[in-house]
């Protein structure tokens, strides 16, 4: 099929939707498929680079307790139709399709299979809840739709009812194999590291004042802070004014030297007050074999399992996350118990086997909508084989047989086959 993967944040700039992209991206063209990203401009990038395809001007707004993008243009519809019109995709997965305007222009205009995946997670959502009718129309031209964890479909489930198929985020299991930590913080201090953006949602002044009690009760160890973000000055602030010693904030850093330092750490914490859907980075530390510390959220317990490659604790909890980091550090089996625990779960998550998933799931909607005569006027592709049939329920087709008549004599409850394919239940 040609796949038009739409992500509404400025693509490739970090992030999780654009992580998950990229790697949807690589490996659907690994399967076969021919792939587009679809995405916005923000600055000096050219409107096309390769397979990256840019429509409107995008803006960064605060959202969610985080930062995220609005793409306007004064000639949206055109620009959409012509590319459109010029790519036939089959199928368009949309990413977060809610996010004004890139995606709902393109779903709007869209006459192929469309699919969406909903990353996020809140407690409540003051623009879904108003805007949920004007956005009924946007979700009923959605054919299938993906949630990348429960507390995710929960949240989504509420302000727009559905089928929603959870299939995970993933990881790079290979960018996270036979790395070398880094050589700077191997002295023998224990390192505790955190990943993520600066700011309120990701819990990093929770920490500070965790490690803060770690120093005052004569723990020799260290924090290592990766990421940047609003928050940073106030965390700086908090660091001169307690004289914390051996924090080390490193800003962003590049994929290679981020898997370095989740090897350098000797526990990861991950503090996230609420609102986290899933938690990539729970998937990066555990494919680096680190034992981690985070915290009792929904997006978080689909992920780890407590005890077995993480101990988890309360959110907002500083005091809990002092018991849990201690009992780490002072447990060097427990450590590499729970590392090794982490490592075979994150196999689990591969982005290959991810890929799959969602790949089977195109599928599924496809024939779906095939035997309710339903399929858009722009799929022009095959339509997918079923899942064959295993053990005694195997058929055998002789030779000769007509295999349009098989299909339509295989049919479940006699729905119609359209092309000689047969239809299916729910997957």
């Amino acid at each position: 099929m040609k796949i038009g993967l739409v992500t509404p944040y400025i693509y490739p700039l970090p992030g999780g939707v654009n992580a998950h992209v990229r790697y949807l991206y690589e490996n659907l063209w690994a399967r076969g498929h021919e792939v587009r990203i679809i995405s916005s401009t923000h600055g000096p990038q050219k409107s096309s680079e390769g397979d990256v395809i840019r429509l409107g001007w995008g803006f960064s707004v605060p959202t969610n307790g985080s930062v995220g993008t609005l793409t306007i243009s004064h000639r949206y519809r055109s620009l959409v139709r012509d590319v459109l019109e010029r790519e036939r995709f089959d199928l368009l997965h949309f990413h977060e399709p809610f996010v004004p305007f890139l995606s709902l222009m393109l779903l709007l205009e869209s006459r192929c299979v469309n699919v969406a995946t909903f990353h996020a997670y809140s407690g409540w959502s003051p623009s879904y809840e108003f805007g949920k009718r004007m956005l009924g129309g946007f979700a009923g031209r959605l054919h299938g739709r993906i949630a990348v964890s429960a507390a995710a479909r929960h949240f989504i489930n509420r302000y727009f009812p559905g089928d929603y198929k959870v299939i995970p985020n993933g990881v790079d299991l290979q960018r996270f194999q036979a790395v070398r930590p880094m050589p700077r913080w191997q002295d023998g201090t224990p390192n505790i590291l955190f990943v993520g953006r600066l700011e309120e949602r990701k819990g990093l002044l929770h920490l500070l004042k965790a490690y803060r009690v770690l120093q005052q009760q004569g723990r020799r160890c260290r924090l290592l802070v990766v990421g940047a973000g609003p928050q940073e000055r106030e965390a700086r602030r908090y660091i001169a004014t307690r004289r914390l010693r051996g924090v080390e904030l490193l800003g962003r850093v590049s994929d290679e030297d981020k898997a370095r330092y989740f090897a350098t750490a000797d526990v990861y914490v991950s503090p996230a007050t609420g609102q986290e859907s899933f938690g990539i980075v729970l998937l990066e530390a555990m494919a680096a074999g680190a034992p981690i510390v985070c915290s009792d959220i929904h997006g978080y317990k689909g992920v780890v399992h407590r005890g077995q490659q993480a101990l988890l604790v309360p959110p907002r909890d500083h005091r809990a996350l002092v018991d849990a980091i201690s009992a780490l550090l002072d447990d060097p089996l427990l450590r590499a118990r729970m590392g090794e625990a982490g490592r075979q779960r994150a196999r689990q998550f591969s982005w290959e086997n991810i890929t799959a998933k969602v790949d089977d799931y195109y599928a599924f909607v496809i024939r779906r909508l095939a035997s309710q005569r339903a399929l858009p006027a722009g799929y022009h592709a095959a339509i997918p084989a079923s899942p064959r049939p295993s053990g005694s329920e195997a058929v055998a087709i002789p030779v000769g047989v007509d295999r349009r008549y098989l299909s339509r004599a295989l049919a479940p409850d006699g729905a119609p086959a359209r092309d000689g394919s047969t239809t299916d239940r729910q997957e």
